[in-house]
């Protein structure tokens, strides 16, 4: 049995508000919790909004580790489905592996009128870093350590897992990004790219990929003081603002 959901990690929905919704995709360990504030600055703006918990996360680790890039996947897509019975008009908004998930559905629903990339897990891992990962997974380890909560603001923390399922990121490294990366080029569906110039999870450069091979217009925003998980750093206000900003423009 899945063990009980963390506090502030519950999945989350905005009904009846709107004509136009938001979807929005947490990352990799993490959870909802992330992206709760952006998710009420969309539904305080007049958007439907629905925020799935995706397989295995906000639990505990043990649950996550079997879970793979098709689960997460089939969360989004249904989460995506749920809104489309209310809306017409929707955008797209992820987080880190949130924002893999993110491309996903623009390269299959080009009908969207837009996506928000935050920080996304973009380009195909090296071959080295393959062979490394599946050698810790033949040695037997399902765990490493935490990539979990890297953020400037020591006063704000991500209620993420404190550690990483190796065969999970296999699974984001292999089924996700490399095969994402390969429909780039026809990716039509515009795109705001907020990505921190000191990220230690995912490098900027990966932003610097999709910008160079992505198939639609592109806006891109630089955030000088936060790491990784942007939405609950020292930007977090440019991240909402932008994030507004984009939606509006793209949906009216």
């Amino acid at each position: 049995m899945p063990a009980k959901v963390m506090p502030g990690a519950n999945a989350w929905s905005q009904f009846g508000i709107g004509a136009a919704g938001v979807l929005v995709v947490h990352g990799f360990t993490g959870n909802p919790g992330s992206m709760r504030e952006l998710a009420a600055r969309c539904a305080a703006a007049g958007f439907e909004v629905e925020m799935p918990l995706l397989a295995g996360h906000g639990t505990a680790i043990e649950d996550m580790i079997p879970t793979r890039w098709s689960d997460w996947l089939s969360d989004t897509e249904a989460a995506y489905q749920q809104l489309r019975e209310r809306v017409e008009k929707i955008i797209v908004v992820g987080l880190s592996m949130g924002g893999a998930l993110t491309l996903w559905m623009a390269a299959n629903h080009p009908d969207l009128r837009g996506i928000v990339c935050i920080n996304p897990a973009a380009q195909p891992m090296p071959e080295e870093m393959i062979a490394g990962l599946q050698a810790v997974i033949d040695s037997g380890a399902e765990t490493l350590p935490s990539i979990g909560s890297d953020i400037a603001d020591p006063n704000a923390k991500e209620n993420s897992y404190d550690a990483m399922p190796t065969r999970a990121a296999m699974s984001l490294f292999v089924d996700g990004m490399a095969e994402n990366a390969k429909k780039y080029s026809q990716t039509k569906v515009p795109m705001l790219l907020i990505n921190s110039v000191q990220d230690h999870v995912v490098a900027p450069e990966q932003g610097d990929y999709l910008v160079a091979n992505y198939g639609g217009p592109i806006e891109r925003v630089m955030l000088e003081r936060s790491y990784h998980v942007a939405t609950q750093d020292y930007d977090k206000q440019i991240v909402f603002e932008k994030t507004l900003e984009f939606a509006r423009r793209v949906i009216l």
